[in-house]
């Protein structure tokens, strides 16, 4: 199942139009040979050209957005300084 998708166009240097796309994928948990059995999360990027994907368990899945959430904190942090330096640089 689709979760989401993230679709970012971009042009190349002959100034044509391209598509990728960030894809988050699911299978539900479930039964096999009577046993419980994780789920997986199918992380995709899809251009123009061709498709590439990785298989996570949610273990793998959780340790890779946590360090996104990190990182994408720890961005935002530093442009808010930069935004705050420059308000200060205007004042002056």
């Amino acid at each position: 199942m689709i979760e989401d998708e993230i679709i970012h166009w971009w042009k190349d240097a002959a100034g044509e139009s391209h598509r990728n796309a960030l894809r988050l994928e699911s299978e539900p948990p479930q039964r096999l040979n009577g046993f419980p059995r994780d789920g997986v999360i199918t992380v995709r990027l899809v251009n123009t050209v061709s498709q590439q994907a990785i298989r996570l368990s949610p273990d793998e899945a959780m340790r890779m957005s946590t360090q996104l959430l990190t990182l994408a904190k720890e961005m935002l942090n530093q442009k808010r300084l930069l935004w705050n330096e420059q308000e200060e640089i205007v004042r002056e």
